[in-house]
């Protein structure tokens, strides 16, 4: 049995290999060593011979979460369970509001799309995240996130003045998370931080769907998705929230438009997508868009088409605190699977019980040796 760290190194030295051989033979190595058919990921397992495991384009934010009532939460005039987009008044009138709380907050690097990439990486596989971050405190603590967890990405010179995105994650008992997000300079996110040869590098790209509210962002999106299919890069899509599905339906069609090779959600998600009411609806609705895809039940587990049969997955009970994150916990521990080879079906058990164990506590993932103890649960290594 390999120790996490020899695991690593031996993804690493595959990698690398990967490499020399493209410079051989002057072309893409690794679609000369395989190539993925949607008829044979069931059944067919391939270990990922690529730098990268998951290339992700998507806001930076930095997260603050508080713990308040359900009567706070209606005083303030927030829509629970939903993602809403503010301004840097709203904040500043919400944090007044909850003064007597901030002492009992918790701050950490955020945004989807990083924390999937993030967790992927503190699990083994190497990932790269495109984004956006100011010259600011805030742009520094991100950034340190990402390089300490594994994640690279292309900032170093890139950084100009603002004010990198924040997000106020209000949690009410039932650990649900209400998030009020003023974007910042993502907001600003283009075609300008895709990075191509990233994508070229990547086993799979990930968009996360709050791209849907910024044209630019969206233009970015739609952009990335073009390469990947240029380049022969599996596509992602996390719907993110039901408030993105519902008020930006023309944008989030256009970013599965022509069908993805895959699409995360949750139940809640999926019944706005299917403008229905009924979960078997909402699957064949998304069957039209998606080759392959996972629709998160919260404390039920999770329903998974693998292209050729739907699975249902119990998941265990815990004692939910804190919901923010899950989600995102979910698609990075689901990646994380695909990358060792693992079937959907066994990529779906580890990525319920991932998500199951970082509701447990406060902030949007898990710390690098909780990672690596998830991963020798389930896989022993």
């Amino acid at each position: 049995m390999l120790r996490s760290d020899e695991a690593t190194h031996r993804i690493q030295v595959r990698y690398l290999l990967a490499k020399r051989l493209k410079q051989m033979i002057g072309c893409d190595a690794s679609e000369q060593v395989f190539r993925y058919h949607a008829s044979l990921s069931t059944t067919h397992r391939y270990h990922s011979v690529k730098p990268y495991a998951a290339y992700a384009i998507g806001a930076a934010l930095v997260d603050t979460e508080i713990q308040v009532t359900d009567e706070e939460l209606a005083a303030m005039n927030v829509e629970k369970g939903m993602m809403t987009l503010v301004d840097q008044d709203r904040q500043a009138d919400m944090l007044a509001q909850l003064s007597d709380h901030l002492i009992r907050a918790s701050h950490a690097s955020g945004g989807s799309a990083g924390n999937s990439m993030i967790a992927t990486a503190l699990m083994g596989a190497p990932t790269y995240m495109s984004c956006k971050v100011a010259q600011d405190a805030d742009g520094d603590i991100y950034l340190a996130d990402l390089e300490q967890s594994g994640v690279a990405h292309g900032l170093n010179d890139q950084r100009k003045e603002g004010v990198t995105g924040k997000c106020i994650v209000l949690i009410t008992p039932d650990a649900e998370r209400s998030l009020n997000t003023h974007l910042g300079i993502s907001e600003t996110l283009s075609t300008d931080e895709v990075d191509e040869d990233a994508i070229k590098d990547s086993e799979w790209v990930y968009l996360e769907g709050y791209l849907v509210t910024s044209p630019t962002g969206h233009a970015a999106a739609l952009k990335t998705k073009s390469l990947a299919e240029q380049h022969g890069v599996r596509t992602a899509v996390s719907f993110s929230d039901p408030g993105m599905v519902k008020f930006f339906r023309d944008n989030m069609a256009a970013m599965v438009a022509g069908g993805v090779e895959l699409v995360f959600c949750n139940e809640s998600e999926a019944l706005e997508w299917g403008q229905c009411d009924d979960l078997d609806t909402a699957i064949e609705a998304i069957k039209a868009v998606a080759r392959r895809f996972v629709i998160t039940l919260g404390a039920e587990g999770a329903v998974t088409w693998d292209g050729e049969a739907l699975h249902r997955i119990a998941a265990k009970p815990v004692n939910a605190v804190n919901t923010n994150g899950a989600g995102d916990m979910f698609a990075g521990a689901f990646l994380y699977a695909l990358s060792r080879g693992e079937t959907d079906l066994r990529a779906t058990e580890f990525a319920t019980l991932a998500a199951g164990e970082v509701v447990k506590y406060f902030g949007p993932r898990l710390d690098r040796d909780a990672c690596l103890g998830l991963r020798r649960e389930f896989f022993g290594d």
